[in-house]
């Protein structure tokens, strides 16, 4: 059992290792030249990408031995269920709740909520966010399950997107659009896009590759919406709807 669970630790140490080599790099011609940070601070720093290292080595082993595999059998299942258009709002819950547990998005959502002094809480943007994924989730359900090309959703949806940005200050727009990278973060790609291939295989007339990993572009596009669309609410609640859009 234990040699299974560590089954090519090995080479995910080496990715990890060429993944941080660069900035690890980057920090230290920083240090030398131009930072000259304090020993605490340059040794705390140095603790970070320690644990960084070893945090990315044993969430990547974990997503390899149990995430994807999980995944894709969670998908079967739910492609071979009799209600076959419950995974519909099942893919929003799981969106949602997958979200939550998205590192990068705890931390843009902290840097956004201190940047703005509260204004625009982590709260607010978790919620936003995670209702952004889940649709996108759903549709990705609702496009497997009617074999609709990807097109129906991103044209109109980028469209709408462009003339939401003509209503939206500067602010949101940039966080908007960083969203939208941000939510394609690893929990979304290895779990839920597992559930998405697992469903695509065995749904007849469609492909996993196309079906599968064609949600990806629905996740980088509904936070982005969904963030526009909540800058537009909290300029209506401050009365000043274009305060900032053409700045």
């Amino acid at each position: 059992m234990n040699v299974y669970i560590f089954h090519g630790f090995g080479e995910i140490l080496v990715e990890v290792s060429l993944a941080l080599l660069p900035l690890v790099l980057f920090f230290s011609v920083f240090q030398l030249f131009m930072l000259k940070l304090p020993k605490e601070r340059v040794l705390q720093t140095g603790l970070g990408f320690i644990l960084t290292f070893f945090g990315l080595a044993f969430f990547l082993q974990g997503v390899h031995i149990g995430f994807m595999p999980f995944g894709e059998l969670m998908g079967a299942a739910l492609g071979d269920w009799e209600y076959r258009w419950g995974i519909i709002p099942i893919g929003f819950i799981l969106g949602f709740v997958a979200t939550f547990a998205e590192p990068a998005v705890r931390i843009m959502n902290e840097e956004v909520d201190r940047e703005t002094g509260g204004y625009i809480s982590s709260k607010i943007m978790l919620y936003t966010l995670s209702t952004g994924v889940g649709l996108s989730i759903a549709l990705s359900m609702l496009r497997i399950l009617t074999g609709w090309s990807i097109w129906y959703f991103l044209l109109p949806g980028y469209a709408l997107a462009m003339i939401l940005i003509f209503f939206s200050t500067r602010t949101f727009i940039a966080i908007a659009f960083d969203s939208g990278g941000v939510a394609t973060g690893p929990m979304t790609v290895t779990f839920i896009v597992s559930v998405a291939v697992g469903i695509a295989s065995v749904t007849e007339g469609r492909d996993p590759l196309v079906d599968g990993f064609g949600m990806i572009a629905l996740v980088a596009l509904t936070p982005i919406i969904a963030v526009l669309v909540v800058g537009l609410l909290f300029n209506r609640k401050a009365g000043n709807p274009n305060h900032e859009s053409k700045s």
